[in-house]
């Protein structure tokens, strides 16, 4: 197929319900374990790719801020894969845009990946299947490739590159749930996730949470395809306590929570004894997720805005796969 040369995509972010923490290998990014998250609709990451033959370098635009050192470094390399793939030497521009805040735990780097590997796939030529492009967005960033099928989606992680990846387990419209994303540090973190991902090995807590994965996966599967709210938010609060745990006796350890982050996640657990259907988890920053049933969403919203600490609630409903927005 001739290259288009120029493509744009959309991705949205997800959130994990269980998490993605440690890898086998880095170059790869292949996990040690698999995981599984919701895509987040409304939270969107545009980005274009244009090829172009006056270039002598890639060029890679941010909310409409040139990047320069490790963060173009990274788009560089990443483009690199897909113009081996493509058996093509041009360099790119990319424009990307979030109407969220980046790098500060609401899985930014996941949407980016996933639009910029359909967007640079397509303008480079290429046809890849869902599978195939999930592969690709996991080279950039772990948790990207889940956000290329979208929905509810499971990393299988596999036994090698070829078959590392995402697939959706269900769609959507499957189950009417509402991720309430409760900001309170609108600050990139020191520590990025590719670097925690290192430190991980570090902590005495791995292994041991490594080892109760399958059974967490096993039982968050089963709580989303039959809709069992309670065994969903037992499971995901449980699996984001693990990681956390591991993050903490790392060595260095790692703290991305706030004071706002303990009032957010203390409110939320007391409200569920209360006998409301929310529940809470934390990726790898100080922001929280709030799941919801989308007829607690309003009542939960409210309280978590009067909350102290807390900046802004973004909502978001599940989310489809990322997507050619222009050819």
């Amino acid at each position: 197929m001739t290259a288009t040369l120029h493509a744009t995509a959309l991705a949205h972010p997800n959130i994990a319900f269980i998490k993605y923490w440690g890898n086998r290998d880095d170059q790869l990014r292949l996990p040690l374990t698999g995981s599984l998250s919701m895509a987040l609709d409304g939270l969107d990451t545009v980005t274009r790719v244009n090829f172009n033959p006056d270039l002598t370098t890639d060029r890679f635009i941010l909310n409409g801020l040139e990047q320069s050192g490790p963060v173009l470094e990274r788009v560089a390399h990443f483009l690199d894969h897909v113009r081996r793939l493509a058996g093509i030497t041009l360099f790119a521009q990319v424009e990307s845009s979030n109407n969220y805040p980046s790098g500060a735990g609401i899985a930014s780097s996941a949407a980016a990946f996933a639009a910029l590997a359909l967007a640079a796939s397509r303008a480079a030529g290429l046809e890849l299947s869902e599978a195939e492009l999930s592969r690709l967005a996991r080279l950039g960033s772990g948790s990207a490739c889940r956000s290329v099928p979208g929905g509810f989606a499971e990393w299988l992680p596999g036994n090698g590159d070829a078959d590392s990846y995402a697939v959706q387990i269900a769609p959507p419209e499957h189950w009417d749930l509402v991720d309430l994303i409760v900001v309170v540090d609108r600050s990139e973190k020191a520590v990025g996730s590719s670097a925690g991902h290192k430190l991980a090995e570090t902590s005495p807590l791995q292994a041991l949470r490594i080892a109760g994965v399958p059974e967490r996966l096993e039982q968050c599967r089963t709580a989303i395809l039959v809709r069992d709210f309670e065994r969903l938010a037992q499971v995901v609060e449980l699996d984001s306590e693990w990681m956390h745990a591991v993050m903490r006796t790392s060595n260095p350890p790692l703290y991305y929570w706030k004071p706002a982050t303990e009032v957010v996640l203390w409110s939320v657990r007391a409200w569920r004894a209360q006998g409301h259907a929310v529940c809470a988890t934390v990726d790898a920053g100080p922001n929280v997720h709030v799941i919801a049933l989308a007829e607690e969403a309003s009542w939960a919203e409210a309280q978590l805005r009067a909350l102290p600490g807390v900046q802004e609630v973004l909502t978001a409903k599940p989310g489809g796969g990322a997507r050619i927005v222009h050819p």
